[in-house]
């Protein structure tokens, strides 16, 4: 591991510290590898399922959140269904939930670097 780059705990320990402060609320569903695990952010705006995105490396050395899942209007089994083969495929994964608003924005500038 790069001596500057972040753990993945430690940016979720930072977005839910963020958005308490910020009024909103975030909660770790799934908790992943400490060091490295990808990290998925489910946004809710007022309770109400904004997407699903995945934490990933952009081109300038960087990341950026990508959206990833089912379409919204698939509703919450294909979420469940989705979330679970992730799960399985990769068991060092991360889940959050962020409910504030522009959640997606929130966690961008919050995990993406």
């Amino acid at each position: 591991m790069a001596a500057d780059r972040l753990t993945s705990a430690l940016l979720i320990g930072v977005l839910v510290r963020r958005a308490a402060a910020a009024g909103g609320f975030a909660t770790v569903l799934v908790k992943g590898d400490e060091n490295s695990g990808v990290i998925l952010v489910q946004t809710l705006e007022r309770g109400q399922e904004t997407g699903l995105f995945e934490r990933i490396p952009d081109y300038e050395g960087g990341y950026r959140l990508a959206p990833c899942g089912p379409a919204l209007d698939a509703g919450p089994l294909a979420l469940a269904q989705y979330i679970e083969r992730r799960r399985r495929a990769d068991p060092d994964l991360w889940i959050i939930e962020l409910d504030i608003a522009e959640a997606e924005r929130f966690a961008a500038e919050t995990i993406c670097s």
